[in-house]
């Protein structure tokens, strides 16, 4: 048993031994045959199993062909000096010729094909008086769905080798989303953490200057550190175990806070709910907001900022204004306004920049319109 499971690549699995079935019939014609004739039958028979053994293991290299012509040659023997049944051996080079990913080759392969079934055919047709109208009619439909079945078969196989190519392409995809997903989440562990590093160091020069003149507002104040600090600290863990999404309305409420804790005013002016707006483009403006917000600490030398969220049938827009010295025009893709950029790219929203007594950071987000699932459809 281990000897028959080696003749034939694992692969293709029990394909080829149900095939072998088929040899039982020219094994019975060959038993009415007698002398030479008969010894010449089971020495090309058995040939001819060598060569359906080894064309398994030669697909798509050279001397597939020379054994494929060898298949096809025993086969047109068969049936020109033994018995015109010995055509249904055809099934086999059939499945053969099938198999060539190369136009050319299969045409060749399909011509020789059509040569083999189709001359013994006719020469029997025309010199064996034996044959009766009922041999004809039952040998022609297998001949024709022999001369079908490299169609298929190939078909098939350009199937098989495309659903391959596109498992490929899933597997280079899902690496390559793997990979901006730690690109994104590194991303994101900078801006959370640089965020609040930069507010404990203001944090922490205000207390210095305080301890000398102010004890109590300088211990207040290294509370708010504390609370800053474990308020990051809890957000890095949120963000590596579970990558819990940003809302905007929490973002909100986390810029109000930031900008308080480093002595910017704050104004909102806008709407208090985003029930309309998927999770998704939530967390990556919320993310866009963040980073907006520690250019105005650690950049913009402001006293106030106002904040407004204007939203449409069709977009949501968010204006940010301060009142510092505005931005560098040399110095455009610094300050994180590249990773922002490159947020809004994924939901096709526009950032757009201007200095006007400070500076103003509008994001233009388009928004999917969200259907009921009882209409059965998303706008």
């Amino acid at each position: 048993m281990i000897k028959m499971i080696s003749m034939f690549p694992k692969k293709f699995g029990l394909f080829p031994y149900i095939f072998l079935v088929y040899l039982l019939f020219p094994i019975y014609f060959l038993t009415k045959e007698t002398g030479i004739k008969q010894l010449t039958g089971y020495g090309m028979l058995v040939l001819f199993l060598f060569t359906y053994c080894k064309l398994f293991h030669l697909i798509e290299k050279k001397s597939f062909s020379f054994w494929l012509a060898v298949q096809l040659a025993i086969v047109f023997i068969f049936s020109i000096f033994y018995d015109l049944n010995y055509l249904f051996l055809g099934f086999f080079p059939a499945n053969f010729v099938g198999w060539y990913s190369s136009k050319k080759m299969f045409k060749f392969g399909f011509i020789g094909l059509v040569i083999v079934e189709i001359a013994p055919f006719i020469y029997q047709l025309m010199t064996n008086p034996r044959l009766s109208a009922v041999d004809i009619i039952y040998v022609i439909p297998f001949i024709i769905i022999m001369l079908i079945s490299p169609f298929g078969i190939r078909s098939m196989n350009r199937r098989m080798e495309l659903e391959q190519e596109l498992e490929k392409a899933n597997e280079k995809i899902e690496e390559l989303v793997k990979r901006e997903e730690r690109v994104r989440i590194a991303r994101d562990l900078h801006d959370t953490l640089g965020h609040t590093l930069s507010l404990l160091t203001l944090k922490s020069q205000l207390v210095q200057k305080l301890v000398k003149v102010d004890i109590e507002r300088a211990k207040l104040e290294a509370k708010e550190m504390e609370d800053t600090s474990r308020a990051a600290l809890k957000q890095v863990r949120e963000l590596v175990t579970d990558m819990r999404a940003i809302t905007i309305a929490e973002e909100l409420l986390h810029a109000q806070r930031i900008l308080r804790a480093a002595g910017i005013t704050y104004h909102y002016e806008g709407d208090s709910s985003f029930s309309n707006i998927s999770p998704f483009i939530q967390n990556i403006m919320g993310m866009c907001m963040r980073e907006a917000v520690t250019n105005i600490v650690k950049h913009s030398r402001s006293s106030h900022c106002k904040v407004k969220i204007v939203q449409m049938a069709d977009m949501i827009k968010i204006t940010m204004k301060d009142d510092g010295i505005g931005i560098d025009e040399k110095k455009l893709y610094g300050n994180g306004l590249k990773g922002i950029e490159e947020r809004l790219t994924l939901i096709d929203g526009v950032l757009v920049l201007s200095n006007s007594n400070g500076t103003a950071v509008q994001i233009t987000v388009p928004i999917i319109k969200k259907v009921d699932r009882e209409e059965g459809a998303i706008g």
